[in-house]
């Protein structure tokens, strides 16, 4: 016979082994459902960052294209004409200039660099801050050469952050699609009147035939509108020009001219 001890012990062990396991299981449960809220928001995070990536786009597609054509425009006819006149376009080009640094501003905000370049509300890249991007980029897996001739100085806040930006875009793409062993050019001069950039990487000859798909002159594609394309825009607001073509002899060529003047 088993001692009477032990009898309340055989009656309460179901007990206790069914109140353990429905603790266990709503324990998974809450652990599933905390799981599932976590994706859900990140979905939901993600779907918010795609739809704000859209509109950055989209902003920059419509409204940078038809703002710097406006200020281009408006420069062009202010030459020759006297007076009021001039005056207004003028105005006009100087409200379409303070309009684009806004823009890039609000494109910022919805849609921050993939790259990772600083946050949104940080200040305007400089080229006072080259050597940090040079640095970056090295780091990466391509050595660059930096070169600048002419005094350095302080620049007005937009042509500064475009310089900045030409020299990114370029040295991003030679990142991106250079060969093992290439290694890239930066060249900047300060002169009188422009601001001349020159970015150049290493790279197959179009001659050997592994560029013959593209034609010598045709710049990298780029699908979301914000890259040497919108960097040209950039450059002709302030009256300069941008060119962006494949080398003979190898490689790739990105070159800037921007006026320090008022064109």
């Amino acid at each position: 016979m088993l001692p009477e001890w032990i009898v309340p012990l055989l009656v309460a062990a179901p007990c206790v082994w069914a109140l353990w396991e429905r603790r266990r299981r709503r324990a998974e449960i809450g652990a599933r459902n905390w799981l599932v809220e976590r994706e859900r928001e990140g979905a939901a995070r993600l779907a918010v960052e795609e739809e704000r990536a859209r509109v950055a786009r989209e902003l920059h597609d419509i409204v940078s294209h038809s703002v710097s054509v406006m200020v281009v425009q408006a420069g062009a006819a202010r030459h020759g004409v006297d007076g009021e006149v001039e005056e207004a376009l003028l105005a006009v080009e100087q409200t379409g200039r303070e309009a684009m640094t806004e823009l890039r501003h609000l494109l910022g905000v919805l849609a921050p660099a993939p790259d990772g370049d600083g946050d949104a509300f940080a200040p305007q890249p400089s080229l006072a801050h080259l050597g940090t991007l040079v640095d970056r980029i090295a780091f990466a897996g391509l050595p660059v050469d930096v070169t600048v001739t002419g005094e350095p100085r302080p620049l007005p806040t937009g042509i500064d952050a475009t310089g900045y930006r030409i020299i990114q875009e370029g040295l991003t793409n030679a990142l991106k699609h250079g060969t093992a062993g290439a290694t890239a050019e930066v060249r900047v001069s300060y002169g009188t009147r422009n601001l001349r950039l020159e970015v150049l990487n290493t790279g197959p000859s179009v001659l050997t035939g592994n560029g013959d798909a593209i034609p010598p002159n045709a710049p990298p594609q780029n699908k979301d509108g914000r890259g040497l394309a919108g960097l040209r825009e950039r450059v002709a607001v302030y009256g300069g020009d941008l060119d962006a073509r494949r080398r003979l002899g190898g490689g790739y060529r990105v070159r800037a001219r921007i006026p320090l003047e008022r064109p």
